[in-house]
């Protein structure tokens, strides 16, 4: 899958279409794009390219965790093309390509502490047992006016007719229609990408919107769901806008989640959550039962930063347990209603800022955890899921502790990937309790 094509023939291609480099990237711990920028000559003739191996867990902050999973000598890792992933640039000014790369130690061993490994990994179960998990994220994010001023609060951008949106425009064309040069530039970056977009929508926030990715393989889908969020935050600069995909950007409006449809086919491409007459299996409802049992164990995974947790609110439409029911928003896990060749689990509890090769990786490896041992579901919850428990962490420092403390979390993703995950993990909270706040100035000065 990886396989280069040969050399003459790519260098080619990149001298007739005036090429000049190539982005070498990789999703770090966050889903945030890193890597080197390389020649193109150099990269069609397949040269080798190194990176430290520490870099895909870089916090946000920039600052790394000295844990001790991390070697003192901090050792390098070769970054190893994806060729099924080379496209086209959509953004760059001269002409450049981009491929998504696996971070792979010098031994030949995929990187322990690279995102996408870890989802790798996990799908290596699966097919183990013959099996292929088929995922769908629901992708929504803010188009907010320049953020020229961390300190103030994003604003709405100003559309066509020169106004900001105010109130709650669901659903409306026209509010879809007002940022067009915007969606027309987007829209083409995604095709030059390859990235298979399905509906668009004004979501509930001002200036929220939600993009559906089609399904699909689940790396292939992840990296779509990667590059889609690049793609969002480079065009909308372009317009002098910013891309936000945190998961509560705006007081006072909603919240943006990546919900995750997920389904698994057999060798021949049939459901397994699907019986011949159509009815649900008990490898169904195994999988629902694992997601159960094991995601809140993996909250940090889907909510990885402390704003993440300001939209786990009830009646929100965010999730705050891991109820299940038949096309129920109110519920964690949700089954819509669908053809039984169609036969899926929606988990709506990863936020927009969630990486998606974590996301994907943890949901997939709790739905076949919950096969393997055929785990039981509560019964499907009917009514208002939240008129029972709120039983997900709260706060980012109770996922942290629930994530540390877990039997099964270093089983599902790795015990080297979970200890370095928390080390960096704890290394941004750290920083952000040294930041005073304008909550704390504006009451407790005067107040204190």
């Amino acid at each position: 899958m990886n396989r280069q094509p040969p050399a003459d023939d790519l260098q080619q291609r990149f001298l007739q279409e005036g090429v000049r480099d190539v982005e070498c990237l990789f999703p770090d711990v966050s889903g945030y794009p890193r890597g080197k920028l390389m020649p193109a000559a150099a990269f069609a003739r397949g040269q080798e390219l190194r990176i430290a191996q520490a870099i895909p867990m870089q916090c946000v902050t920039g600052e790394y965790s000295y844990d001790p999973i991390f070697p003192d000598a901090d050792p390098d890792v070769r970054l190893v093309p994806d060729m099924t992933t080379l496209r086209r640039s959509p953004w760059a000014s001269a002409p450049r390509y981009l491929a998504v790369h696996d971070c792979v130690e010098l031994n030949g061993e995929l990187c322990a502490f690279a995102p996408r490994s870890v989802l790798k990994t996990v799908l290596a179960g699966y097919a183990a047992l013959g099996l292929s998990p088929v995922v769908a994220p629901e992708i929504e994010f803010y188009l907010t006016e320049a953020c020229t001023d961390p300190t103030q609060a994003l604003r709405p951008p100003r559309g066509r007719a020169g106004q900001v949106e105010v109130g709650q425009s669901a659903f409306s064309m026209n509010q879809l229609n007002a940022l067009a040069p915007f969606w027309d530039d987007f829209q083409a970056a995604l095709d030059t990408l390859g990235i298979a977009a399905d509906t668009w929508i004004h979501e509930v926030g001002c200036s929220q919107y939600e993009i559906n990715l089609l399904h699909g393989d689940a790396l292939q889908v992840a990296d779509q769901a990667f590059l889609f969020k690049y793609a969002a935050k480079e065009i909308a600069l372009r317009h002098g806008m910013n891309a936000v995909f945190m998961a509560k950007p705006i007081a006072g409006e909603a919240g943006s989640s990546m919900h995750l449809h997920q389904s698994v086919v057999d060798a021949q491409g049939r459901n397994i959550f699907s019986g011949e007459a159509g009815q649900a299996t008990p490898a169904f409802a195994h999988y629902i039962g694992g997601l159960q049992a094991y995601l809140p164990d993996l909250v940090l995974l889907f909510a990885p930063f402390v704003n993440s947790y300001r939209r786990y609110v009830s009646g929100s439409q965010a999730p705050i347990n891991l109820q299940w029911g038949e096309d129920n928003r109110t519920a964690g896990l949700r089954v819509p209603l669908s053809a039984p060749a169609a036969r899926r689990v929606e988990n709506r509890l990863a936020g927009a800022d969630a990486n998606p090769y974590l996301a994907i990786a943890a949901s997939l490896a709790a739905g076949l955890a919950g096969m393997r041992t055929q785990c039981n579901p509560t019964a499907p919850l009917v009514g208002d899921g939240y008129q029972q428990a709120h039983e997900l962490p709260q706060t980012f420092m109770a996922a942290h502790a629930r994530l540390a403390g877990s039997r099964h979390a270093q089983k599902l993703l790795g015990p080297d990937f979970i200890c370095a995950y928390l080390a960096v993990k704890q290394q941004e909270h750290d920083h952000f309790q040294a930041e005073i706040t304008a909550w704390e100035r504006r009451y407790l000065v005067g107040q204190a």
